[in-house]
């Protein structure tokens, strides 16, 4: 067992204990943060394809909040079949950037 140091009430610990304990620390600190990056699996392609689906959810749901508001049944329709086909397109620019890569075919338009 340790000595006790009766003035600060705390195990007397050589400092070869101190850095291996240290040392310890440091290699399970590095091994949980490889962990939680290896279940981040975002690319910057997946980054950019979850945006475009995020910004056209979101043009979609103005047209939606503007729907709410039309005075006529007309207008409103309308309103929500251009918020569907912003969402449908967002959908679709996100999976063709998921599936081709922007520097080598011009499928994405960029």
């Amino acid at each position: 067992m340790h000595d006790i140091d009766k003035a600060h009430a705390f195990p007397i610990v050589s400092t070869t204990g101190r850095k291996m304990m240290k040392n310890k620390m440091l290699v399970l600190s590095a091994a949980a943060g490889l962990i939680a990056l290896s279940a981040c699996n975002n690319t910057p392609r997946e980054q950019a394809a979850d945006n475009i689906e995020a910004n056209a959810e979101n043009v979609a749901d103005s047209y939606d909040a503007a729907a709410s508001n039309a005075v006529t049944p007309a207008a409103e329709d309308a309103l929500e079949n251009k918020a569907e086909a912003v969402r449908e397109e967002g959908k679709a620019k996100a999976e063709d950037m998921r599936k081709h890569d922007p520097d080598t075919n011009l499928h994405n338009g960029m």
